[in-house]
């Protein structure tokens, strides 16, 4: 591949747009481009259309998830890949059903991120050996995670519920209608079931992204 790809990468962190553009241009990725948010990183994307994208999936507008197939409807044919915090298979499988070609955790070497970029360019799935471990088991033990029968629409909302977001707010964040976000709250409790609103608020947090982050002592 002779021509240099244009990349954008989508993370709400300035230092980490910041070491991921030096690290890809000192491989040679000249030309890239960055957004802060969901919302920026859509609009770039169906305005520049890049090659590929590097996704964090913690954004502070638009759910990751859900992200991911939006960015694919904008642009198809588009390469995403996943740069997370995030280390639970659940989301890593989520992330390639919603149509995402590579995930590397923000905890991986930076040699492993650009190989991950080299790879998803070519049309390769690319996971990094430590996600890669964690989704085979995950596929041996299925009910080795909580999380594992939760949608990627459900892993959304139950993010944002352990993050102290009430539904009106979950809703105008995903542009749904309070109701629909009602409808899947009360399937979401049937789920992992428990019986009321409060109790599902208290597994988010104890089963969630969340609770991934604050056990690695970092953020997304």
């Amino acid at each position: 591949m002779s021509s240099t790809p244009l990349v954008l990468i989508i993370d709400d962190h300035p230092i980490v747009r910041g070491g991921c553009r030096r690290l890809l241009q000192s491989a040679d990725y000249t030309n890239v481009i960055e957004a802060a948010s969901g919302h920026d990183g859509l609009k770039q994307n169906e305005d520049r259309r890049p090659e590929i994208i590097i996704l964090d999936l913690n954004l502070p507008d638009v759910g990751g998830l859900e992200l991911i197939r939006r960015l694919g409807e904008g642009n198809p044919g588009v390469k995403i890949l996943i740069f997370s915090m995030y280390e639970d298979p659940v989301f890593a499988a989520r992330a390639l059903q919603m149509g995402a070609m590579g995930y590397v955790t923000k905890n991986d070497d930076p040699e492993v991120l650009l190989d991950a970029v080299e790879q998803v360019r070519k049309g390769v799935v690319h996971l990094s050996h430590i996600v890669a471990q964690k989704l085979a088991l995950l596929n041996l033990r299925p009910k080795v995670s909580p999380l594992h029968d939760l949608s990627p629409r459900e892993l959304d909302i139950l993010e944002l519920l352990g993050a102290g977001k009430s539904l009106a707010e979950i809703a105008d964040r995903l542009e749904l209608s309070y109701r629909t976000i009602a409808n899947i709250t009360s399937q979401l409790r049937n789920k992992v079931r428990v019986s009321t609103t409060g109790a599902l608020v208290k597994f988010a947090i104890e089963h969630g992204p969340q609770r991934l982050l604050r056990s690695d002592g970092s953020s997304s």
